[in-house]
């Protein structure tokens, strides 16, 4: 791909160095890290900081049915944009899609002008094919669409969330959690505030990517806001096999990378509604049996649930493999949806007994459930 050329397109939101303008593409932020690690909390601390007002979301989640873009606390004058599947799998039609169409918002007049915009990956994304998207020598551009969103946009840094907790045990399975921090600019250690072994994640950290700035997330004066900055994202300096990566991207075709928009590998999303809000016994059975069973192969779980002595407040459930999180209940709905909707992703995992489990709470929530240890069939 040539190197873009500059454009006047929307010159109030260039960002600007030193008080001059060092570019007027509209820089875009990765912001990565394996299943659990805190990224959506990470995108909402940056939504409600004054500094990051004209930001633009586009959220990628795993599965067939968006739960994290229920949970963005995106403002009125936000563009949020979801898309379900693999996102690494179709990374240049679905990442120059989505920007040309905020590209084609803006022009309209339909959104406001935007100063940035922040893609959150799924948990399981490859960041090389999206990279390879959005840089410069890149995927080739396709048609005029692509060559529009080069014109208007520029990859600027990938900002990388790596779980204090579960993270090391993360990369020793998964090669994705390792590619996530090999391309990243900044690491961000989440849930450092939580008790944890002591290890040194910066010796570990710093050896894979010597290029990256490691920064805690609860440390004093941490300031994530200035992760997301300007200029053009560059692989040097980080771990040599990113720019294998980035070339062996390049050397695919698009149907190398397409499958099953719920399946990663081994790894499936598994998407569950309720239309009838769930007694509080009945979810804490269902909450606690996918998160303390050893055999149910799971990764992580998200989801809103309708509760039956509160339906106008749903209650928002996190896991991360056997780590269930505090429950915390929303003051109202986010959207005209009242169903419980919930994605549990894992590998292995016994689906036709989770799904007989969540069909069975509400009509039946004291019936016995033979596939778990320790229950009578």
């Amino acid at each position: 791909m040539e190197t873009p050329e500059l454009s006047d397109h929307n010159p109030a939101s260039a960002p600007r160095t030193g008080g001059r303008r060092a570019d007027n593409r509209i820089p875009v932020t990765l912001l990565t890290g394996f299943l659990g690690a805190g990224k959506t909390t990470l995108l909402n601390e940056i939504l409600t900081h004054p500094a990051m007002t004209g930001t633009a979301v586009i959220v990628n989640e795993f599965g067939t049915i968006p739960v994290d873009h229920d949970l963005v606390h995106s403002g009125r004058e936000t563009y949020l944009r979801t898309s379900t599947g693999c996102l690494c799998c179709t990374a240049t039609s679905d990442i120059r899609a989505s920007l040309y169409e905020l590209d084609q918002a803006i022009a309209a007049g339909d959104v406001p002008p935007v100063r940035r915009v922040v893609i959150e990956t799924t948990g399981l994304a490859d960041p090389a094919p999206i990279v390879n998207s959005l840089i410069a020598g890149g995927a080739p551009a396709m048609g005029l669409r692509d060559h529009v969103v080069a014109r208007r946009y520029q990859l600027a840094g990938v900002v990388t969330a790596f779980d204090a907790l579960e993270g090391l045990s993360t990369l020793e399975r998964f090669i994705e959690g390792w590619k996530q921090l090999a391309f990243a600019d900044h690491i961000v250690l989440t849930k450092t505030d939580l008790p944890h072994l002591a290890c040194d994640f910066a010796a570990e950290l710093q050896h894979l990517n010597p290029a990256a700035k490691l920064h805690d997330r609860h440390a004093p004066g941490f300031d994530l806001v200035s992760l997301f900055g300007t200029g053009a994202y560059s692989p040097d300096g980080k771990a040599e096999d990113v720019v294998g990566w980035l070339a062996m991207e390049r050397l695919r075709g698009p149907h190398e990378h397409a499958h099953d928009p719920a399946r990663h590998g081994r790894i499936e999303a598994v998407a569950l509604t309720h239309d009838v809000p769930l007694d509080r016994r009945s979810l804490d059975v269902f909450l606690k049996v996918v998160t303390s069973n050893i055999d149910s192969g799971l990764l992580r779980m998200k989801g809103l649930f309708a509760v039956s002595d509160a339906p106008e407040r749903p209650v928002v459930a996190h896991a991360v493999q056997h780590r269930l999180y505090p429950l915390a209940q929303l003051d109202r709905w986010p959207d005209e949806n009242r169903q419980t909707r919930v994605v549990l992703i894992g590998q292995d995992m016994p689906i036709k007994q989770i799904r007989e489990l969540f069909a069975a709470l509400a009509p039946a929530p004291r019936r016995a459930f033979g596939w778990l240890p320790g229950r009578d069939a």
